[in-house]
This record gives structure tokens, C-alpha cells and sequence, in this order.
């Protein structure tokens, strides 16, 4: 009898440490994060180790669109994602009537312009074609960045991050613009050799062996306001957990790694 009290009570406590694990395996609470795979999720893994220390177990999904993540975080198959901008996020809470939260910055990932004709902006000739992204908020990104490098000028009182193709004033090289690609494609059309210049993101630009400090043909500044930021649903912001990720995150242990692990390509951030 005392032995199979003895079982039953083995079995009990079995249960009730199974129970305060969750569903991690190392007994820590989990956090299940989405993340591009390059350079987030990477970013992400390096931070695995620094979280245990804080008792959280770090799940990582990865997806390759910009779709995917939002959808899964409204869905609360996420607990938060790690890939986009702010610009994007308003976009995508404006256009699908999420309740998402900054709820902070991590780091600046500079757009490029690639080609595979011409060495650099100035030697692109009159009427050359200019390949982005569907994404419309990065629209205004590319166009500010080509503005700040002479190529175009924008309307006068156009707020930039929200501008497109139509709130060009003035376009001296007389520039197409090829506007419905998705992002993630771009790589691929940029080794086809397709139009005379691709804009590339950096994640799918890394992802697919390009250095965008050595590859691109002009690189956006890295006082780019495009900060790549963790997202979460509204309420959840001040997680423990969270703040916890936001802060091995913004740690010197990962500022370091960036630095070192991408040459500039990815610029950290601390606030």
C-alpha cells in the first residue's frame, strides 16, 4: 500500500512540474516569437541563451512574407513578431484593423538599390526602370532615399513615409517604377537581370548571399527612421517577459553580435 501511495505521489508531483513548465522543454515559461530568417530569426537564436538565464524559453517561428506574421500574431498563435517597421506596422493596423503595440526598437536594416548594369545611381540612363517591393509602405522609404540622392523631388508637403509614386514633383531622368513585385522575389529578379535597378530589403537581400555594403549600388542612410521593432498585440506591452526580450535584445552582448555578424548591413539600436 505505501508503495503505490508512493506511486501516486511521484505521479502527482510529475504532473504539477509539468503543469508550471508549460510547454517548454527546459521548464522556463515560454515566449513564441516570429521572425524573418534573416537577419531576425538569426538575431533571435543568439539571444536564446541570455533569455534562459531570465527563465524564458524562446521559440522561434520563422515565415518569408510580411503577411503571415501579422495574421499570426492577431490570431495569438504568437506572442509577438520581430521583422517590420513602424511605417508598415501603422500601415498593416490602418488596413486590417489590428491591435498591435511598439513595444520596442531594435534595429535599422538600410534599403539598397542593386543592378546588374549599372555601377552606380548617376550612370542610370534616361527612362531606366526602378524595381520595388508591393509594399506600399515601403514606398515612401525608397522615393525619400532616392530624393536624398538627386535622383527625384517630392511634392512640397507630402509627409514622406507615406509617399508613392504619385507625389513625384519632379523626375529629371524621367525614372519608371515597377511597384507590384513581392518583396521577397526581389533577389530573384534582381539576378535575372530584369530592369536597370532593383531596391531590395535587406533581410531578403542577406538571406540570398547579397552584401549590402559591397553589392548595392546606393544603401540608405543609417539614420533611416525604419526601425525594425518587436510587435505585440495591444496589452501586452508590458509582458514581463516581453520587456525582458526587449532588453536582451537591445543587451551589448546583442549589439555586439550585430555589429560584428552583419558589417553595417543591420545598425543596432537602443531605444
Amino acid at each position: 500500500m505505501k508503495k503505490f501511495l508512493s506511486i501516486i505521489s511521484f505521479a502527482l508531483v510529475i504532473t504539477v512540474l509539468a503543469a508550471c513548465g508549460g510547454a517548454s522543454g527546459s521548464g522556463g515559461e515560454e515566449l513564441v516569437v516570429g521572425a524573418s530568417n534573416v537577419p531576425h530569426a538569426e538575431i533571435l537564436e543568439e539571444a536564446k541563451p541570455l533569455l534562459e538565464e531570465k527563465g524564458i524559453d524562446l521559440e522561434i517561428e520563422t515565415f518569408q512574407d510580411y503577411v503571415i506574421p501579422n495574421k499570426s500574431l492577431d490570431n495569438k498563435e504568437l506572442d509577438a513578431n520581430y521583422f517590420q517597421h513602424i511605417p508598415y506596422l501603422k500601415s498593416q493596423m490602418k488596413e486590417h484593423g489590428y491591435e498591435f503595440e511598439n513595444a520596442g526598437g531594435i534595429h535599422i536594416e538600410p534599403i539598397g538599390v542593386y543592378s546588374k548594369k549599372h555601377e552606380s545611381l548617376e550612370d542610370l540612363p534616361k527612362g531606366a526602370t526602378i524595381i520595388m517591393s508591393n509594399s506600399v509602405a515601403d514606398h515612401g522609404r525608397i522615393l525619400s532615399m532616392l530624393e536624398s540622392k538627386g535622383l527625384l523631388t517630392l511634392k512640397e508637403g507630402v509627409e514622406k513615409s507615406e509617399a508613392t509614386v504619385k507625389d513625384i514633383a519632379d523626375n529629371p531622368k524621367e525614372l519608371n517604377f515597377k511597384a507590384d513585385v513581392e518583396a521577397g522575389l526581389l533577389p530573384k529578379i534582381f539576378n535575372n537581370g530584369e530592369g536597370d535597378a532593383v531596391v531590395i530589403n535587406t533581410n531578403y537581400a542577406i538571406d540570398a548571399g547579397l552584401s549590402p555594403k559591397d553589392d548595392a549600388i546606393a544603401l540608405e542612410g543609417s539614420d533611416s527612421p525604419y526601425v525594425n521593432i518587436i510587435a505585440v498585440n495591444k496589452g501586452d506591452e508590458d509582458n514581463k517577459n516581453i520587456k525582458a526580450l526587449v532588453e536582451v535584445l537591445r543587451s551589448k552582448e546583442i549589439q555586439d553580435f550585430i555589429n560584428k555578424e552583419y558589417g553595417g548591413a543591420v545598425v543596432p539600436v537602443s531605444e
